[in-house]
Parts: structure tokens; sequence; C-alpha cells
């Protein structure tokens, strides 16, 4: 059943984080695979889609030839055809890819709506192998205006390092989308997942909102979190991914994204404003 309609003026946004498993190595099965992602979640009104980290590549590389075979460029056709599905729509799609920068490869996120590619993030902090395929970014994660909000982009081992989340907030972000693979991990009986903690985190320590869309099924042998989650500014979960069939899982919630704005936490107290930058710079003391 298609899902009603939301009305494009009230300022609620619908959003999409949509759990794949991407065949590595299969360029036009994964191409397609992310094209009836969107599809799926236009049928749903969806206002933001997140796709998982390398959707049209895979992950569990053999070897950098393997990736490179897997790269594309924002100017792909691919790249095309999801304009073309979006057009007419207000509907922001963020999902990861493997760029093609000639003799480089980046693991790479695009934002991508009715009139293209509006921006390419390419992961900074690369996380153990992907060190053997990538390269890793020189530029600061965007923030990209939409008609929902302001939109920040990181990739999966980004969001572990503080600074990336607190600087997209600083920059007005109201959202972090985060394409993810997260490899599962033992973890104590009744605790959450750590990556899903950690995403709880930025999103409490800076009020913004935190869509994470994440990997299902199995690779090469490697089993994945399948945390997919969006998270509100106050660091609750709002909405995960259910485990259903093993390969696609969906977590979908409104939200009004420019509560991320009001950063105040008492009458007294404001999340960005109380900072004391000028004491970050110091030196500690050492005793």
């Amino acid at each position: 059943m298609t899902a009603p309609a939301l009305n494009p003026d009230s300022g609620v946004a619908r959003v999409v984080c949509e759990q794949l498993a991407p065949r590595v190595g299969d360029l036009a099965h994964n191409m397609e695979l992310a094209l009836d992602a969107v599809r799926r979640a236009r049928s749903d009104r969806a206002d933001i889609v997140v796709l998982p980290e390398l959707t049209t590549s895979g992950y569990v590389f053999a070897d950098t030839d393997e990736a490179r075979r897997t790269a594309i460029t924002p100017s792909d056709a691919f790249f095309a055809d999801l304009t073309n599905l979006l057009a007419g729509t207000r509907t922001v799609a963020v999902l990861g890819f493997c760029e093609d920068a000639g003799p480089t490869l980046y693991n790479s996120a695009a934002v991508v709506d009715a009139d293209g590619v509006r921006a390419v993030y390419r992961k900074t902090h690369l996380w153990d192998r992907e060190t053997l395929f990538f390269t890793p970014g020189e530029q600061m994660a965007p923030v990209v205006t939409t008609p929902h909000g302001r939109i920040g982009v990181l990739i999966c081992y980004d969001l572990e390092f503080p600074e990336m989340s607190r600087r997209l907030a600083t920059a007005g972000a109201d959202l972090i989308a985060v394409p993810t693979n997260w490899p599962l991990e033992e973890r104590p009986d009744g605790e959450r997942p750590a990556e899903i903690v950690q995403a709880q985190a930025a999103a409490r320590a800076n009020g913004v909102y935190i869509a994470c869309a994440d990997r299902s099924g199995t690779e090469r042998g490697q089993a994945w979190t399948q945390g997919t989650s969006v998270i509100n500014q106050y660091g609750w979960i709002t909405a995960t991914a259910g485990a259903t069939d093993g390969t696609r899982h969906r977590a979908v919630t409104d939200v009004f994204l420019h509560l991320a704005r009001d950063k105040s936490l008492s009458p007294h107290n404001d999340l960005l404003r109380d900072r004391r930058t000028d004491l970050y710079a110091q030196e500690s003391p050492q005793l």
C-alpha cells in the first residue's frame, strides 16, 4: 500500500534508509538494486533516501583491479538515470559508490536530486582493507541545502571521529546522512552495536538528526551489523530496519528537520554556544 502523501509545506520530511545487499563486483546488478530502492522510497513519498556505503560496487574486493572494474564517475549514466527517476519530485538521494578519479579510487557518497549530482564526498577516514584500494579524501564533508533542510554527509568510519559530526553541526547541518557498511562484531548480550551507540552520541552531542543506512546479507564471508537507523536530535532512535528476509530492510520515519536548529537544552544552556573554544586549543597541564 502506498504511504499517504505529506504536505510539502508542512516542513515535515519523510526519511527512508534502505538496507541492501549488493553483489561485490556486479556493477549492473547493483545499479539496478539502487534504482529499485529509490523507486520504492518514492512510492512511500520519501523526501530523503539514504542507501549504504559502496552500494554500486559491493565492499569486500579481492584486489584493486576488481574495485576498479566497479568504479564510476559522477558523470556516469547511472547518475543520469537516478536524476531522471527523481524528476518532478523534491526527493534527495544519498548513496555510496566506488569513484573513478583516474589513477585514484575513492570510497565516495553522492547527493542527488532532480537537478543532478549536488555533491560528492570522498571518505576521509578509511577502515582496515579499504586502505588497500582507496585514497582518503582531502576535503571536509559537505552540507547540502535542500527543500527539507540542510543535509551533511559522512561515510561509516568517519562517524567515529567526533570532530566530523561537530564540524557539520557548526556548518548548519540539520541531518547527517551516513551510508555505511558496519561489519558484524560480537557484543555483550542486551547491548546495541557500538556503532549505533556512537551515532546516538553524535546526534545528542550536536543536536542533529542522523540517518544511517547499513548493509545486509553476507559478502565473501563477511556478515554485517544490519544497524540501519534514524536517530533524532536528542540521540534517541526513532526508526530501525526490520530483519525480515535477510536482503532488504527499511527504516522509515517522518521528521521536522528544522527542530535541529534549536540547540537549547535549558533556559540557560545551548549545545553550541556553551562550547569553550578558547580552551580547546590549549595544551592540557601535565601534572
